[in-house]
Order: structure tokens, then sequence, then C-alpha cells
């Protein structure tokens, strides 16, 4: 019975601590400066009251572990206050699969067959990626400058075609 009472404890006090202490409402490193900074100045005050107050400071034994359980609830309160005022966690990273579709520019080399040329596609956050990409079909070659239609992904590279306005003729005049 107690190991029962026990496990079941323990599993739903892992899951509430770390929501309790704010993990998640802020970015990981601003949980952390936030409890050291508390931590910090929690054992400052302290240290400075005992030696006011009574005969001198606690060792440093004693005092590192009581400031530490008592700035965890501090911390969780201060997550709570400041999660509306702070950015939360973003990343624009993307996977390479969802440049498929869009268009992109030869930039180095001449694209053909088995011979592959660097192009310059960006993704839907504006981010710039450089991608080696080869002709979809076969006897088309890309040209520098030549923008072409990413159609598919095969390991490191990307196929292609012709988007078909590289080799229009201009009507200037």
């Amino acid at each position: 019975m107690d190991a029962d009472l026990h496990a079941d404890l323990h599993g739903d006090l892992h899951f509430d601590f770390l929501s309790w202490l704010g993990v998640g409402r802020l970015p990981l490193l601003m949980l952390i400066v936030i409890f050291l900074a508390i931590f910090g100045i929690g054992g400052l005050a302290l240290q400075q009251l005992l030696r006011d107050w009574a005969a001198g400071p606690l060792p440093t034994l004693a005092a590192v572990p009581a400031v530490g359980i008592a700035a965890l609830p501090v911390t969780g309160l201060a997550a709570r206050l400041l999660a509306p005022i702070l950015p939360r966690d973003f990343t624009t990273a993307v996977p390479l699969e969802v440049l498929v579709g869009t268009t992109a520019r030869i930039v180095t080399g001449r694209a053909s067959i088995g011979s592959p040329a660097r192009a310059r596609a960006e993704d839907h956050h504006g981010q710039v990626h450089y991608i080696m990409v080869e002709p979809d079909n076969a006897g088309q070659v890309f040209e520098e400058g030549e923008r072409v239609l990413l159609v598919r992904r095969e390991g490191e590279c990307f196929r292609a075609i012709s988007r078909g306005d590289f080799h229009l003729p201009r009507l200037d005049g």
C-alpha cells in the first residue's frame, strides 16, 4: 500500500511541480535567471538580517538549502507575473521540405541531370536557404539567374522545373 501511494504522489508532484515553477510560461534561460536572482537576493537579505538581529549569519550549509527552497515558489510567482510581458520561445527553423512548391533562383553553376547547381530559396518566414537543385525533366538545363519551381526533394538535392520566364523574349520597345 505504501509503495502504491508513494508512486502515485511522486508522478503527480513531478508534473505539477514543473508547471507550478513556471516551466513553459517563459523560456528556460529566463526562468533560470529569475531563480538565480531571487536566490542571490534572498540569500544576501537573510544573512544580513541574521547578522543584524542574531549573533551572526547562518552557516553556508544551512543557508543555501533554506534559501534555495524558499526561492522556488517566488520564482513560480515571478514567472506568472512576467509571462505576459516577456517573449515566449519562438523559432523560425523549418524543415527543408517546406521549400517544395516555392521558387528558387540559380546563383552558382549550371544545373543539369546529375550535376546540381546552387540555388537561393526563401521559406514562408523570409529566411534564405541555399540549396542544391537539378532539373526534374531529362534534357532540361538551368542557367545562373534562372528562377525555378521546386517540385520535390531527393536526399540533399531538390528537383525543379523551369518556370518558363527565363528564356522569354523581352518586349522593351
